[in-house]
């Protein structure tokens, strides 16, 4: 199963499950020190959980499908309540609101509900599973890999994939303020694989391109469009542009190309300036300073060499 490749923190169980009449999501904010649940009664708190960044990157997805079959059971006549709540909770994520309307419609259409989001769940972990064949192909023996933030399932399963082959890889971790989220999450994670990885600071990728230490540059995508335009966490465009300079090709990971979009239709989320002044509830800087916090880059397509899609390299 591909589950058993995945280090625990991406297993499903782990992300999010049904239990106590509600929805329990792993707080992702307090790891690595703190394994700790949030407890969802409904789809408001899961959407609230969501925005509040207790899960992100593929787990808004697992939560919101299973808080969809809890109110299924508990609340049938609120599903498409439930279904605008999640899909606004975090705008980037058209992934979520995406599967969330294709589940209603087959629902609509006769289907239970049950078997929707089981098929679901099973179609993603394929999904995972292929795109991961061709990741593992982009990198060759001895290379070094830079990610941004937390990449999740295809990212970890192509590093493990091609340790399995043999290839001698070393992974760059950026720390990723301000919930530090390559700190608790991409490096533990890496680590639990046995994968050689390095914690760096934020500002520190170009300096280890210059010194040709890097030699493969892959991300998740929040959101992808057909013209190769990525859309991903702060600081994937700084390390995307410093990747050309050097000549390192900058691939992303996505499980569905936005289809019809365009970059004027893309809003990127400014969050609260708080976020930057503390990080881990520790003051860094003054409460009054005034702090700028937009958590997504538009990623021009020309910086980037392709994304790997279930259809191959776009």
């Amino acid at each position: 199963m591909i589950e058993d490749l995945l280090p625990s923190f991406l297993r499903h169980s782990s992300i999010s499950r049904i239990a106590d009449g509600g929805v329990y999501i792993t707080d992702r904010r307090a790891l690595p020190f703190v394994r700790r649940e949030v407890f969802c009664p409904d789809a408001e708190a899961v959407a609230k959980a969501i925005r509040e960044m207790v899960t992100q990157g593929g787990g808004p997805l697992e939560a919101a499908l299973n808080v969809l079959l809890l109110t299924y059971r508990t609340a049938p006549g609120r599903l498409d309540e439930a279904v605008d709540m999640l899909s606004a909770s975090r705008p980037t994520n058209t992934t979520m609101k995406r599967e969330l309307e294709a589940a209603m419609e087959r629902f609509r259409n006769g289907e239970e509900m049950e078997g929707i989001v089981a098929s679901v769940f099973e179609r993603y972990d394929g999904i995972y599973d292929r795109l991961s064949d061709i990741g593992e192909s982009l990198i060759h023996d001895g290379d070094g890999i830079l990610t941004t933030c937390f990449p999740e399932h295809t990212f970890m399963l192509s590093v493990r994939k091609a340790m399995d082959r043999g290839k001698d890889v070393s992974v760059y971790v950026p720390e990723t303020r301000p919930y530090l989220q390559g700190a608790h999450l991409t490096e533990p994670c890496l680590r639990e694989m046995g994968v050689r990885c390095y914690l760096i600071t934020d500002g520190m990728p170009a300096h280890f391109m210059r010194e040709g230490r890097i030699h493969l540059y892959m991300t998740a995508a929040d959101l992808a469009l057909r013209d190769r335009t990525v859309v991903n966490k702060t600081g994937t465009l700084s390390n995307a542009i410093a990747a050309a300079r050097y000549g390192i090709p900058y691939y992303a990971f996505s499980v569905g190309i936005d289809e019809g979009r365009s970059r004027d239709d893309i809003v990127i989320e400014y969050r609260d300036g708080e976020s930057l002044r503390s990080i881990g509830g520790v003051r860094t800087a003054d409460e009054h300073a005034e702090a700028l916090y937009p958590c997504f880059d538009i990623i021009e397509s020309d910086l980037v060499a392709g994304i790997v899609t279930e259809g191959g390299i776009l």
